[in-house]
């Protein structure tokens, strides 16, 4: 990995962490992911016809990966809901990573060298330091949040190989984010569409603010993918 892609994963992290402390900061976690998620949609739809479309053998791995990330920001809205967020991001994040390496080696024969991998471990076992800090422990919030860790594993393993046989790693994240987006929405809507209503009148800058964040972290960590080891591209957390 160069240092410019290393810097472009930082910088990743750096936006993935802000748009997940607005969603945490939002009146309403659940409502507030969704909203993120909406005015993404909007921003990929206005996008998506100036730019070259994904090749055509990447588009089942587009479909998976927007199930695996509805499933994850369904989740996560709720996580943060009934634990801390300084207790469940870093051991979603913090696990992930040791997942990705064990998916990479599995699905795609990707290996790294021994000082690589003791190099994530440190970092990992760094990050899950953070969580035992905590001075309280939400049992359930803790089960979901590794749940939710293996589904980061799952849709970043997904990416790395969907995002290689696109040929177009914008138009690949833009093509999720409106999936995604069209059936976090479709099933508030159907739950209660005047709540998302309400909430947009007052929150639509967070909701915008988020959506940015989501889309350049994500964008650029799948960027960063078709240059480097899918492995150490999910040491960034992103989505």
């Amino acid at each position: 990995m160069t240092t410019f892609v290393f810097g472009i994963v930082l910088f990743a992290a750096f936006l993935h962490a802000s748009w997940n402390a607005i969603v945490k900061g939002g009146n309403n976690t659940i409502l507030t992911t969704v909203l993120v998620t909406a005015f993404g949609t909007l921003i990929a739809a206005f996008a998506l016809p100036f730019i070259i479309q994904p090749a055509r053998e990447s588009w089942i791995f587009i479909i998976l990966s927007v199930f695996l990330q509805v499933a994850y920001f369904a989740l996560i809205g709720y996580i943060y809901r009934v634990s801390e967020m300084s207790q469940t991001y870093p051991l979603m994040r913090g696990t992930a990573p040791l997942l990705v390496a064990l998916f990479g080696i599995v699905f795609i024969g990707e290996s790294l060298p021994i000082q690589s991998m003791i190099g994530i471990f440190l970092i990992c076992g760094g990050i899950l330091g953070m969580a035992l800090k905590c001075k309280s422990f939400a049992m359930k919030g803790m089960g979901l949040a590794l749940l939710n860790a293996f589904i980061i594993a799952g849709y970043t393993i997904v990416d790395g190989i969907g995002v290689r046989l696109s040929a177009a790693p914008i138009a690949y994240t833009l093509w999720i984010m409106i999936f995604q987006g069209i059936i976090l929405v479709g099933w508030r809507c159907a739950v209660n569409y005047v709540d998302l209503i309400n909430y947009a009148k007052t929150y639509w800058r967070l909701g915008i603010i988020g959506a940015l964040g989501m889309m350049l972290s994500y964008g650029l960590a799948l960027w960063a993918m078709t240059f480097a080891p899918v492995v150490m591209v999910g040491l960034s957390p992103r989505g």
